[in-house]
This record gives structure tokens, C-alpha cells and sequence, in this order.
């Protein structure tokens, strides 16, 4: 029975769109197997013969039958031996961090100054120069001390003086 090619075109959008029935793809299958395919719908006839062509062979291969029963049959392997070397890997990629936090900290060690070491073996000559070494930094304070109470004048004297300038503006 012919059909028309516009109802096969309108299968073949519906089949590349995925949205065929069993009946209609076997519709399909039977126009493009038949000898005359119109010119504009062949590029479509090599992939349902392919489909046809498959639909008949069968596998009497008895070799393909026992190699797929064997690989059925065998233990699946031991997922210990996966486990280890995951873990091998793992350990080494840990090792070499360490590895590498070892090295950077050396270097780092290397750049920062020694500790402070005591100087003085002598108590008393540490007491002695520690000392020497408060009673300048008091003379320096004492400095300090003379010229903040300088400050303390001069911001007195501003205060007059603002106190002032509000008195005035409050009789004026």
C-alpha cells in the first residue's frame, strides 16, 4: 500500500522529535524498506534500513554466549586492593604537604633574627646598665613633662580667650 509522502513527513518530524508511537516508527520502517523512496525523504531511508538489517541478525556465536556467562560468573574484585592504593595516594600527597611545611618553615626560621640572648653573665652589672638605661628614658620623660605643661598654658590661654569672645557675644 503507498503512502503519502506528506503523512510520512509529518511521522518523520514526530519521530525526530521523539514523540512516536511502536505503530507509526513500524509505519516508518515499512516505507523506507520498500524500493521506492521519493527523492526529498532519502536521506532518512539509510537509518530505518540499518534499523531493518539489525532487527534480523542473531547472535549464534556460542563463544560471545560463554565469554558473557564467564564474565557473569567471575567475583567482582576485591575492593581492597582499591581501597589500599586510594589510600597509598592519599598518604603520599599528605607526605609531600609536610614535606613542603618542613622546608617553609626552615626558611622562615632562617630570615627571622636569633632570639634575644642574656648579654650579661654578671646579675650585677645587668642591674647596674638596666639602670643606666631607665634613668635616661625618666630624663626623657621629665622633658616630655616640661613641654606638655607648656601646652597646658597655651590651651588655658585659649580658653580665656574663647571665654572671652563668648561673653561678647552674648552682650552684643
Amino acid at each position: 500500500m503507498p503512502m503519502d509522502s506528506k503523512y510520512i513527513e509529518q511521522l518523520l518530524e514526530k519521530y525526530w522529535a521523539c514523540e512516536t508511537s511502536l505503530e507509526e516508527e513500524q509505519q516508518l520502517k515499512l516505507f523506507f524498506t520498500q524500493s521506492e523512496v521519493p527523492a526529498h525523504l532519502k536521506e532518512a531511508a539509510p537509518l530505518f534500513l540499518y534499523f531493518q538489517e539489525q532487527s534480523r541478525k542473531q547472535l549464534t556465536d556460542v563463544s560471545f554466549d560463554q565469554h558473557v556467562k564467564g564474565q557473569l560468573q567471575q567475583k567482582p574484585k576485591a575492593k581492597s586492593v582499591a581501597w589500599i592504593y586510594n589510600g597509598a595516594r592519599i598518604a603520599a600527597g599528605v607526605a609531600v604537604v609536610f614535606v613542603a611545611i618542613h622546608f617553609v618553615r626552615q626558611e622562615v626560621r632562617k630570615t627571622y633574627p636569633p632570639e634575644v640572648v642574656d648579654t650579661y653573665s654578671d646579675p650585677k652589672l645587668a642591674f647596674e646598665e638596666t639602670k643606666k638605661a631607665l634613668m635616661m628614658i625618666s630624663k626623657g620623660f621629665g622633658r616630655a613633662q616640661k613641654e606638655t605643661s607648656k601646652l597646658k598654658l597655651f590651651n588655658e590661654a585659649e580658653e580665656k580667650v574663647q571665654g572671652k569672645d563668648k561673653k561678647q557675644e552674648v552682650t552684643i
